[in-house]
């Protein structure tokens, strides 16, 4: 792997996402030698990933190159590379490139979608928790409303224009937002000849209620502005089956679509060589008050993937970025704690709140004692993402974008810029 040798203590670190990210940061100037393990090169701002998916953004302006945001930085190395087993005993890496040595190891690997053992949902269904998988997804909307356009089939027609999405947490609601707006603002534009308003975007949730891990206030006032926006949400609905062109509920409902994204479940992405016994509910990796990984010594685990389980937390605490973040930071400053021959510190997760958007305009916001919905949520919702941003760039060009198709109504990164495999079927005739 071509890593210099240090007589610094070293410091592995597997995953690029926001846990990974800030702890590999937090140790900048101290005494390690840091090593970033990623199979990409970039960091990707996931909660926006739906913008790309719905052509709200260009892809760049969610992805930040890791060597950029680390130049600099003395004794840190970024490699790109794919993590294939982890060995304990010799303390030891086994990648696609090569085996590396550390002296502290930690996973911040995130997490994946959860199809919960339906091998047709995930032969036919879209996920979304990449750039490419949300490129896949804004290709396969633009490709469905070409083809709809060739054929003179009006069922087929229906079913290509329609969108199916399972999982009313914050993904599955701010979809459904932005893709009604799609439908009202933008298509109508781009496909005079077909009649857009026929379009159905569909919410299905097991749960009795949207946004079901946010207050009560919050799941009311989004409900209300899904139903507004004219998305169809079914609730108490569970679904079964889906074969690329239709989908079946647990009590015999059928949703006729050739997009159906699935966002009902994640699980962590844990890595060869980690101990069974550590692996608990959702394949996470099941984490002491310091993050340390049951049962393996000098491995660690944070974000998504670590499931730090006590009487607050009995599955462990959310699966999202702020999580990630604080374990992060408290791990860099226990280490640091530990180099100066200090106690360590028990991570306690401060929670700052919870936020999603329902479309222009509309959002809620939950903090830890006030709620609050409406344009100024959906202001502060804006102001946070952009914040959040790696890159200054990134920051302008969102903000940019934004304002932009706010004032225009416009989504102008409408590409099919890598056509997705549900090609154009050859059976339907082609324009001459």
């Amino acid at each position: 792997m071509n890593i210099p040798d240090s007589n610094l203590p070293r410091i592995v670190i597997i995953g690029g996402g926001f846990g990974g990210l800030r702890l590999a940061r937090a140790l900048k100037g101290k005494p390690f030698q840091v090593i970033l393990l990623d199979k990409h090169n970039y960091h990707t701002f996931q909660p926006l990933l739906y913008q790309v998916a719905t052509a709200g953004i260009e892809p760049d302006s969610i992805g930040y190159p890791l060597r950029k945001i680390f130049e600099g930085q003395k004794d840190f190395f970024f490699r790109l590379a794919e993590v294939q087993h982890i060995d304990a005993q010799l303390k030891q890496v086994d990648t696609s490139i090569g085996s590396l040595k550390y002296d502290k190891l930690i996973l911040a690997t995130g997490s994946g979608t959860n199809f919960f053992g339906n091998n047709e949902l995930e032969a036919n269904a879209m996920s979304m928790k990449s750039i490419p998988e949300a490129l896949d997804i804004r290709s396969l909307l633009l490709q469905n409303f070409e083809q709809a356009l060739l054929t003179k089939d009006l069922d087929e027609r229906q079913a290509l224009m329609n969108v199916v999405i399972v999982g009313a947490g914050p993904t599955g609601v701010e979809l459904a937002g932005a893709l009604s707006e799609l439908r009202k603002h933008i298509l109508p534009k781009d496909y005079p000849d077909l009649d857009v308003r026929r379009m159905e975007v569909h919410l299905i949730e097991s749960a009795p209620q949207v946004l079901a891990a946010m207050s009560d206030e919050s799941s009311k006032d989004a409900l209300a502005g899904l139903e507004e926006l004219d998305v169809l949400v079914w609730l108490d609905t569970f679904v079964e089956s889906y074969d690329g062109k239709k989908a079946i509920t647990k009590d015999g409902k059928e949703f006729l679509a050739h997009t159906l994204i699935w966002a009902a479940g994640v699980k962590g992405e844990t890595v060869e060589g980690i101990q069974p016994t550590a692996i608990v509910r959702g394949n996470r990796i099941a984490v002491n008050q310091f993050n340390e990984v049951l049962e393996m010594n000098d491995v660690f685990a944070i974000g998504d993937v670590a499931a730090m389980i006590d009487e607050a937390n009995p599955r462990g605490h959310a699966m999202v970025a702020q999580v990630a973040i604080q374990q992060g930071e408290r791990l860099a400053k226990n280490f640091i704690l530990e180099s100066k021959k200090k106690d360590r510190v028990p991570f306690v997760y401060n929670d700052l709140g919870s936020m999603a958007t329902i479309g222009r305009n509309k959002a809620v916001v939950d903090l830890p004692k006030k709620h609050f919905k409406g344009i100024f949520a959906w202001m502060v919702w804006l102001f946070v993402h952009i914040m959040q941003l790696v890159g200054f760039r990134n920051k302008l060009l969102v903000l940019m974008n934004w304002t932009y198709s706010y004032f225009r109504y416009a989504r102008d990164t409408r590409l099919i810029i890598r056509p997705f495999k549900k090609k154009i079927s050859d059976d339907i005739p082609q324009p001459s």
